[in-house]
């Protein structure tokens, strides 16, 4: 992982721009706000068959190109923002990588199915009690 890391870093690209939020009059004259975006089809840290598991599962959150796009402007320094926008390219890929379990079918159990029978019964019950109808 950290191979891909490494080229990931060289293949994105940085922009800083002016944030808003917390820093006052500070936020009006330094760029703080970082925006990183990520080629993932051009990308050499992939396999085709990796960059199509990618594309199919951040389809969403890429642009026409292919470009995955991340901004940060919530801390008030540029460094920050960046460990925290590489941090959440570095997760939504890995998530997107990651391989679930496959789900095992079960059966109910003998004692589950005449539970829920003895459920059914009390609930049926019940409603007869509440129905104007006398049953002699």
């Amino acid at each position: 992982m950290n191979d891909i890391k490494d080229i990931i870093e060289k293949e994105v690209i940085i922009k800083a721009s002016r944030s808003g939020g917390k820093g006052g009059q500070y936020v009006n004259k330094v760029s703080t706000k970082i925006t990183i975006k990520f080629n993932i089809l051009n990308s050499s840290a992939f396999s085709d068959y990796q960059k199509n598991i990618i594309i199919n599962k951040l389809g969403n959150k890429l642009t026409k190109e292919g470009d995955l796009v991340i901004s940060s402007g919530n801390e008030r320094s540029q460094y920050l923002n960046k460990k925290r926008c590489m941090e959440k390219l570095y997760s939504l890929i890995s998530n997107a990588l990651k391989v679930g379990k496959k789900r095992i079918k079960t059966m109910p159990t003998e004692e589950s199915k005449e539970k829920r029978i003895r459920e059914k019964k009390i609930i049926s019950e019940k409603k007869l009690l509440r129905s104007k109808k006398i049953i002699e």
